[in-house]
C-alpha cells in the first residue's frame, strides 16, 4: 500500500469514528431536533400520484381507519402496508405544515412549553401518493402509546425524542417496545432520498429544526425493505389487535347540543395556539383556525377540515425535567366530547394497555358511532381547561 493511499484511509477512518463519537456524547436529554441533516435543491412534488385512479371508479372500500369510501385500486395498495405515524409540529414558524390535510386521523396535545404537536396517521388516504409531510419532529411518550394501537409495530416517523433517564425516555421506550430499527424510522437513520432539510418551503427564514420534510412513498419503501409490510407471514399483522371503531350515516352517542363552533386552549396564556373549529354545514365538516388564522396546508393551500372532532380530558404531568418534558395519561378512563355534524356529544373514553384501542361510550355506556371522516383528536388536561361551544 503506497503512502498517498494509506494518508487517504487515515482520514476517512478519523472522520467516521469523530462522526460516531459527535452522536455518543450526544447530552442524554437532547431530541437530537437541531442537529443538521442534508439539505436538497430540488424536492419532490407534493401529492404526486403513484397510480392514476379512474375518475369513473366507484369508491366502495372503506378504510378502516376513519370509514371514508375509496376506490379498490387504492385499497389494493393500503392493504399491503401498515399504517404510518408521522409527528409533525405546530411552532408558529412551523406553519403552515404540510400534508397534514391528508392523515386519516390526526392527534394533538402539547410537546412542551405550551406549544402543540400532532401526530398524524396515513394510510388510505395516501395510498395512491407520494405525499410530504412536515416539518418532522420529535418522539414523545405518550404519542407512542397512542401510535400503539395501529399494531403491535406501526410505522412510526420522527427525528429523534426525548432522551432522558425518566418517564419521558421516548427513545428508550421505543427501544424497550423492539421498535428500534425496525418499524420505527427515526430521521437519523435515513438517507436524504427519505427526509431532507428544506430551509425555503415556507417562504421566509426559519430555525433549523423547523425544517425537516419526509416522502410517504420512500418512507414506504425503507419499511418493506425491513419487512414491516402487511404481508409478511413472520410479523404480526397489523390488524390482528387493532379494534376499528363503529361508523353510520349519523353520529350516535345519544342526545347531542348544538355545536358550531368549537374554541378552546391547551394551556392558558397561549393565543398562538388557541384552536375553533367552526361547522361548514354545506360540506358537513368543522374548519380549523389556529391562533386567530385560517389554518391551512402548505400542499394544498386549502383550511384544514375535519368531519369529527373528539376532546380527551385526561391527566397532564410536569413539566418533569429541565428539558420542560411532559407526561399525558393515555391508559385508564375518563370524560370527552365529540363534535359531529354540528353537534356535541359528552362521552367517556377508556383504553386499558399501551396496545388496546381507546373507545368511546355515551352515558348509558353503548359505544359511540362515528360518521365515516377524517377525525381529529385533541388531548386536553383535566384540570383548569375548557371547551366552549354553541
Amino acid at each position: 500500500m503506497n503512502k498517498k493511499l494509506s494518508f487517504i484511509i487515515s482520514l476517512v477512518v478519523t472522520y467516521l469514528v469523530g462522526v460516531g463519537a459527535g452522536y455518543a456524547f450526544l447530552p442524554k436529554s437532547t431530541d437530537e431536533s437541531a442537529l443538521l441533516s442534508p439539505e436538497v435543491s430540488t424536492v419532490p412534488t407534493a401529492g404526486k400520484p403513484l397510480v392514476v385512479i379512474d375518475p369513473g371508479e366507484p369508491k366502495n372500500q372503506t378504510c378502516p381507519l376513519n370509514g371514508l369510501s375509496h376506490t379498490t385500486t387504492e385499497k389494493s395498495l393500503w392493504e399491503k402496508r401498515r399504517p404510518m405515524a408521522i409527528m409533525i409540529e405546530n411552532h408558529q414558524e412551523a406553519r403552515p405544515q404540510s400534508g397534514i390535510g391528508s392523515a386519516d386521523i390526526v392527534y394533538e396535545t402539547v410537546a412542551e412549553g405550551a406549544i402543540t404537536r400532532f401526530m398524524g396517521i396515513y394510510y388510505c388516504d395516501i395510498a395512491a401518493q407520494d405525499l410530504i409531510v412536515g416539518p418532522v419532529r420529535s418522539a414523545r411518550t405518550y404519542f407512542l402509546d397512542w401510535a400503539s394501537e395501529y399494531g403491535k409495530y406501526p410505522i412510526y416517523v420522527h427525528v429523534g425524542g426525548a432522551n432522558t433517564p425518566n418517564k419521558a425516555n421516548a427513545l428508550g421506550h421505543i427501544k424497550d417496545y423492539g421498535w428500534q430499527g425496525a418499524n420505527d424510522l427515526n430521521q437519523f437513520g435515513l438517507s436524504v432520498k427519505e427526509c431532507w432539510r428544506d430551509y425555503n418551503r415556507i417562504g421566509h427564514t426559519v430555525a433549523t429544526e423547523h425544517t425537516m420534510y419526509c416522502s410517504t412513498n420512500n418512507l414506504t419503501k425503507v419499511a418493506e425493505k425491513r419487512g414491516f409490510t402487511a404481508l409478511d407471514p413472520k410479523k404480526d399483522p397489523w390488524t390482528k389487535f387493532f379494534v376499528p371503531w363503529k361508523f353510520g350515516e349519523t353520529p350516535d352517542g345519544g342526545p347531542g347540543k348544538p355545536a358550531t363552533s368549537v374554541g378552546f386552549d391547551f394551556w392558558k396564556d397561549y393565543p398562538q395556539y388557541h384552536v375553533t373549529w367552526t361547522y361548514d354545514s354545506n360540506a358537513k365538516v368543522y374548519l380549523r383556525n389556529n391562533g386567530g388564522e385560517a389554518h391551512k396546508d402548505k400542499n394544498t393551500d386549502e383550511q384544514i377540515k375535519t368531519g369529527t372532532v373528539v376532546v380527551i380530558f385526561t391527566t397532564e404531568t410536569g413539566p418533569i425535567d429541565a428539558e420542560k418534558h411532559l407526561l399525558y395519561g393515555t391508559t385508564g378512563s375518563g370524560n370527552g366530547l365529540i363534535f359531529s355534524q354540528g353537534q356535541a356529544f359528552p362521552v367517556t373514553w377508556s383504553k386499558k394497555t399501551r396496545l388496546d384501542r381507546t373507545i368511546f361510550k355515551d352515558s348509558k355506556g353503548k359505544e359511540f358511532q362515528f360518521v365515516p371522516g377524517k377525525i381529529w383528536i385533541e388531548i386536553l388536561s383535566k384540570v383548569n381547561t375548557s371547551v366552549s361551544y354553541q
